[in-house]
């Protein structure tokens, strides 16, 4: 901290309100600094909390967090926040195992006010607590502060439509607008924001009014035609929406000009009924490789902060979404009837490549996982082949519609879920480890999760010519495998036995398969040989198999990176239960309880899920008679 002259100064938000306009402009730069300086170690979300310093430095300053409920949207925006509001320190433990969350998160500190991993709930949150505060008669402000990409979902409009119906004072929602979410932001509701000024006719028009004025007036009657312009934009263009909906709109503000932030603030606060406040803010802010390609930097994994190049290992194997990624194009080649969906994932999602061959064929719906799912829904009546791909922690908000409007009514449509299982720093809100149990209980599904690369390909092949909903799970990271090449129809509900053996059946799923083989290396040393299934099909399940197998095998042993309550490890419970076998049964998978944030590794050791301790407590399922059989 001694590098930083102000920074180093400054315990919490109390102490900005003693600084001058230079002092306050230094620590901006210093703000910046440290947050390059920690993410290039730690990763993180660096691009969208260097857009906003200025801003939350004038929320600080124009509201106490003490009384007044600040909401940031998501709140990987929200770095700054945390170094001034006490955890300056430990802001270097970000997203580090046992540190600080990357999000906010309302048992690490009493001013975040409302933790979310996922977007567009602030306007719905804050104006909860607006009229819970209305409701005990207590004081102090609400703010939301959403960006304009979060501002493409329907929960946000939700927000807005019921705030403008209630017409509660001391609401105000900051719209921070940098033109992009993740990917760059798309559909109507963005456009809309820019439509008057690029239109056609206003463009003439505006020409031949600029040429009309400068011949009457000069070149300062043209200087102060660009100044009303501008001001023209800012209170037309936009806003006319939210004035609909009951809003007072105040705009468009530079997002980094401080002095002129906290002053609109400052007369924001003497206005009554909702407002609507209109930032302009650059993501990546202060850093120059994040302002030049902003989307990599929305979500980085640690860089080299000289160049911003990411520091990656040698040789690294392809990820999943890559495997996935190029699969599908070559799929697309040889046969025109598929598409790809995607809510606001494209890159994430290993989609680019499809995205440029066939941008036809390409949807980014925005942050919209329900109407993501309905839209494939819909292609699918018209004969069309949907690929939705969705990171599985986003694809429970579009838990209905898979349900509803695909499979009660039996709609082929491929759901290609990336990011199963544990996804590491991100931490609890981004975990993929519910998809298994809530998909599990809808009927007319096919879910699925391959060992390897190959098998990858191989399912999303079969689920292409399947005809059925159909899910293929994989994890994040690199793949397993080394052939990639072709495709193969797999039986739909088969399993594969990699190792036979006896007494001891290990039945594995997904990125447990390579686990599980070299558990089984392990027990061998200690005499023990168990037999290795790849249950490639979490449903249906090779029950013909299964049966086979539970009558020569007394112990069964289920590995999976989902949670367990409803997993895979539940579906075969279910099955010895009712079919009335008596095998014992050991499940690894993820207990019930949420998991924080650290490197994956270390979270499945916390958990109990390393090959090392696999084995030795399979080694105590089998040789204790009395050991407890909970996962």
């Amino acid at each position: 901290m001694e590098n930083y002259k102000i920074l180093s100064k400054i315990k919490d938000y109390k102490d900005l309100q003693r600084l001058s306009q230079e002092e306050l402009t230094t620590l901006t730069s210093e703000i910046r600094d440290y947050i390059i300086e920690t993410t290039s170690k730690t990763g993180g979300h660096i691009g969208p909390s260097l857009g906003v310093v200025e801003l939350t430095v004038a929320l600080l300053r124009v509201f106490d967090p003490e009384i007044d409920r600040i909401v940031w949207d998501i709140g990987h925006q929200a770095y700054s926040w945390k170094i001034l509001t006490g955890r300056k320190e430990q802001f270097k433990t970000l997203r580090q195992y046992k540190g600080i969350s990357g999000f906010l998160k309302r048992s690490e500190s009493p001013y975040d006010h409302f933790g979310a991993g996922h977007s567009s709930t602030s306007i719905s949150a804050a104006l909860g607590m607006r009229k819970g505060k209305d409701l005990l008669k207590k004081e102090g402000w609400t703010v939301a502060v959403i960006g304009d990409g979060a501002m493409t979902a329907g929960q946000a409009f939700e927000g807005l439509n019921h705030a403008g119906w209630l017409d509660p004072d001391k609401f105000i929602v900051i719209l921070n607008d940098n033109q992009m979410s993740i990917s760059p932001n798309v559909g109507a509701l963005y456009t809309y924001f820019n439509r008057i000024i690029t239109n056609e006719v206003f463009q003439k028009s505006r020409q031949k009014l600029k040429d009309i004025i400068k011949k009457l007036f000069g070149e300062p009657g043209a200087k102060m035609a660009r100044k009303m312009e501008e001001y023209v934009k800012g209170l037309f263009a936009p806003g006319i929406i939210f004035e609909e909906l009951g809003f007072t709109y105040v705009g468009t503000i530079d997002g980094h000009n401080l002095s002129e932030l906290e002053k609109t603030l400052q007369n924001v606060k003497k206005m009554r009924g909702p407002i609507i406040v209109h930032v302009l803010t650059q993501k990546g802010k202060g850093y120059q490789p994040a302002e030049e390609n902003p989307t990599p930097f929305h979500g980085i994994s640690p860089f080299d902060k000289i160049t911003g190049r990411p520091i990656k290992k040698v040789g690294s194997a392809p990820s999943w979404s890559k495997v996935f990624g190029d699969a599908l194009v070559e799929l697309a080649e040889k046969d025109d009837k598929i598409v790809a969906i995607t809510p606001a994932m494209k890159e994430g999602s290993g989609l680019t490549k499809f995205a440029e061959k066939f941008p036809e064929r390409f949807f980014d719906v925005g942050i919209a996982e329900q109407h993501a799912a309905t839209f494939g829904a819909g292609l699918s009546t018209e004969g069309i082949k949907p690929v939705l791909s969705y990171y599985s922690t986003f694809l429970q908000r579009g838990y209905d519609q898979v349900i509803h409007d695909i499979a009660l009514q039996e709609l082929p449509v491929v759901i290609a879920i990336d990011r199963a299982g544990l996804v590491g720093e991100d931490g609890a809100t981004h975990h993929g480890v519910y998809d298994i149990a809530f998909l599990r209980a809808i009927p007319n599904i096919v879910i699925s999760a391959p060992k390897d690369r190959q098998e990858l390909r191989n399912l999303l092949y079969t689920a292409l010519k399947s005809g059925k909903v159909f899910a293929i799970r994989y994890p994040r990271g690199e793949a397993f495998g080394e052939r990639e090449e072709g495709f193969e129809e797999i039986p739909i509900g088969s399993w594969e036995i990699l190792e036979e053996g006896k007494d001891i059946l290990i039945l594995a799923v997904g990125k447990y398969v390579p686990r599980g083989l070299e558990v089984r290396k392990r027990l061998k040393k200690s005499g023990f040989n168990p037999t290795v299934v790849n249950a490639r099909f979490i449903k249906p399940m090779d029950t013909e198999l299964l049966e086979k197998l539970l009558a020569t095998h007394r112990y069964v042993i289920t590995m999976e990176d989902g949670a367990l309550n409803g997993g895979f490890g539940s579906a075969v419970a279910e099955f010895i239960l009712d079919k009335g076998f008596t095998n014992r049964l050991l499940r690894f998978g993820i207990p019930d309880r949420f998991v924080h944030h650290g490197k994956i590794s270390q979270l499945e050791e916390e958990l109990g899920l390393t090959v090392d301790q696999i084995t030795e407590k399979i080694k105590r399922f089998v040789e204790e008679p009395t050991f407890k059989a909970v996962g």
